[in-house]
Order: C-alpha cells, then sequence, then structure tokens
C-alpha cells in the first residue's frame, strides 16, 4: 500500500470514528432533552400547605397557603424525585430595598444566595447531584427579623415525597446578634461593605452546628442588639418582653410553646446589657428563667458567657449567672448549669465571631451539652 493510500485510510478511520462519537452524543443529548421536556411537561405545584413540606422554626400559619417568617433559621425541608424542581419564595423587601440572605442545602451541598425581588422563582434542580434517585433540599433563612419576613409558597417538581423524619433531639439557642450568625460571613461582602446584612449567616451559627453535629433541631430565639435588662444600637425592646412572640424584633404574633419543647435552652445575653448593678441584673435574668421554666417544665437551661466579651465582661458574669444558677438550685431547680468561654471570640465584622469561631463556639458547647444530657 502507498504511503499515501496508508495515510487517506488512517485519515477516514479518524473521520469515522469521530462521527461515531458525535452521533453517539447527540442521541444521548436527544434523549436527556426528551426526558427533561418530559418531566418539565409532567411538573407541577405543590403548594405550601402540602404536608410533605417540612417546616421548622416560628412560623406564621395564619395563611396556610403563605406561611410567613421572621426569625433566622426557619428552616423549610422537602424531597423531590426527578430533574426539575423549583422553589417560589416571596420576601418582603422591607423599606423596598432589604434583600434576605438564605442558605440552600441541595443534596448535602450549602449555597449561600440572596434574594433578588419580592417573588423569586428559584431553580434549585441544576444544583442536583447526578445518579441520585430523589433530591433532598432545605432552606435556611441566613438573616434577621429586622431585614424582613420571607414567605414560602410552592415547589415545582415532577414527584414531591416526604423527607426523613425530624430528630428527635430538640435544642434552642437565646441570644443577641452572636447567636443569630450577625457579621460572621465574609466570603461575598468584606466587613465595612455593602449592607449590614451582608455577612449574615444563620446557618452557620455556633446553634446550628452544633445541633448537626448532635442531630438535633434547632430554634434561634435571637435578635440583634437585644439584651436582658437593656439593649443598644436603638433597639427599643428587650428578651423577656418580645421572647413568646413569632416575630420577636417586632414583637407582634403570639408563639404556641406547645409545639417545641426542647430538651435543651442555651441562654446568651448579656453582651449588650453589659456590666449593669449585679443583683438588678441576677434579679431580672432569675426571673426570665422562671418565665422559661412555666414554658419548658422539662428543660435543661444553660446560661453562657458572652463569647464576645472582654476580660471585664467574662469576669463579671461567670460571677453572676453562677449566682444565678445558685439560687435557682435552692429553690429546687437542678437543671440549671453555666459555661463560661475562656477566650474572646471577636474576629468577625463588627467584633462579632467569625465563621471560624462559631465552629469553635460549637465545638465547645458540644462537648459541653453531651456531657450534662450524656448524649
Amino acid at each position: 500500500m502507498s504511503r499515501h493510500c496508508y495515510y487517506y485510510n488512517r485519515l477516514l478511520r479518524r473521520t469515522l470514528h469521530r462521527s461515531v462519537i458525535l452521533f453517539s452524543m447527540m442521541i444521548v443529548f436527544i434523549t436527556v432533552s426528551k426526558d427533561l421536556c418530559a418531566q418539565r411537561i409532567s411538573a407541577r405545584s405543590f403548594y405550601a400547605d402540602d404536608a410533605r413540606i417540612q417546616y421548622a422554626g416560628r412560623i406564621d400559619f395564619s395563611d396556610p397557603k403563605i406561611p410567613r417568617f421572621w426569625q433566622p433559621g426557619i428552616s423549610i425541608k422537602i424531597r423531590v424525585e426527578g430533574k426539575i424542581c423549583y422553589l417560589i419564595v416571596q420576601d418582603e423587601m422591607l423599606w423596598g430595598s432589604n434583600h434576605n440572605y438564605i442558605e440552600l442545602v441541595v443534596d448535602g451541598i450549602a449555597l449561600r444566595m440572596q434574594t433578588k425581588s419580592k417573588r423569586d422563582t428559584m431553580n434549585v434542580g441544576q444544583y442536583f447531584m447526578t445518579g441520585k434517585k430523589f433530591h433532598d433540599v432545605q432552606l435556611v433563612k441566613n438573616t434577621e427579623a429586622n431585614i424582613g419576613y420571607m414567605e414560602f409558597v410552592a415547589v415545582i417538581c415532577v414527584s414531591l415525597l416526604t423527607p426523613p423524619p425530624k430528630p428527635v433531639r430538640k435544642i434552642e439557642c437565646i441570644g443577641n446578634s452572636i447567636t443569630c450568625g450577625t457579621g460572621s460571613d465574609m466570603s461575598i461582602v468584606p466587613c465595612g461593605k455593602g449592607k449590614w446584612q451582608d455577612q449574615h449567616n444563620a446557618y452557620m451559627s455556633y446553634g446550628f452546628i452544633m445541633s448537626r453535629t448532635l442531630n438535633a433541631q434547632c430554634h434561634l430565639s435571637a435578635v440583634s442588639g437585644i439584651g436582658l435588662m437593656h439593649s443598644c444600637c436603638n433597639v427599643n425592646i428587650i428578651m423577656p418582653q418580645v421572647y413568646d412572640k413569632i416575630s420577636m424584633r417586632n414583637d407582634t404574633i403570639q408563639w404556641n410553646f406547645k409545639s417545641y419543647q426542647p430538651d435543651v435552652v442555651t441562654v446568651c445575653l448579656g453582651q449588650n446589657d453589659g456590666i449593669q448593678d449585679s443583683v438588678t441584673f441576677c434579679d431580672n435574668y432569675i426571673s426570665f428563667l422562671e418565665k422559661l421554666r412555666a414554658y419548658y417544665p422539662g428543660s435543661v437551661f444553660i446560661l453562657l458567657s458572652s463569647p464576645m466579651g472582654n476580660d471585664n465582661l467574662r469576669n463579671y458574669m461567670k460571677a453572676t449567672i453562677t449566682s444565678i444558677q445558685k439560687s435557682m438550685k435552692k429553690n429546687g431547680d437542678k437543671k440549671v448549669y453555666t459555661y463560661i468561654f475562656n477566650k474572646q471570640y471577636n474576629s468577625g465584622c463588627d467584633y462579632h465571631p467569625s465563621l471560624d469561631e462559631h465552629k469553635l463556639i460549637a465545638k465547645e458547647l458540644t462537648t459541653f451539652v453531651k456531657k450534662v444530657m450524656k448524649w
């Protein structure tokens, strides 16, 4: 065979091989496209009152078709079958400009994003892992009540399944901006830039991290700037006043405590109060704990010093909450504990704990809770 014929045959074989590959790819593309088209045609809307949608947190179900929520850490979970999934959510857009941040957890992968308008339709299916028969989706409100409420409208998919049951263990974290996860996340906008809510991340707050580690449900009952008896930053409420509300920052809508009875309640207040008269502070704290005990007869209370606190505040809080614990025990309540942080966590924005520091705080508390609860 001549050299010319040899190269011609070789070129012909390569051309035929590439043609087969391209043809195969076209067949796959056509098959996938037909499959997606078929799924889009069969996809339908499942509205917010569907029993297969799992909610967690203080939510206003006055209109079950459009549940409304303010608090950081409110969670909505779904499980879907198929490749198509859209979530429809609404944002109050407080002041006409505020947009809430959310954490979208898809097949175990967390994605931080922000709403864009009054009504968003989010394409969740684009984040699905391949090869899975069904997909788990969780939406968590990262920003707090004063950024505005959110509403869940519907999920669009081919088939809506029932997600796994909620964990049996339950935790509630009462606190201020630290507990909210304020100023912790600089992954999108650095400190000092953008708007105040740009660094909020409730999903990666110490309470949520601890709860995930302990396989527990979690409620964040927290408001930035709030105190036990004195709030900062023009916040005109205190925790004992608003604790029984669904929208704590607005002091509105009564919460039904029977719907969530936590095994453990952590209380992280005092940073915004600062150093007060110790007798007055202790009296106010005990009064609040007695109120909590009426709501939660069987819960264990853990009183925390402020993770942001300097040496002076740490020493003050150590003395006061230790005294409070002894007083509660003397009066017959033996389910009250204290935990004092040994260092100051303030590497985030406005001296708040950073994401890495929230992990460290969570690690400390997880170890302590395991010991106390024998989990």
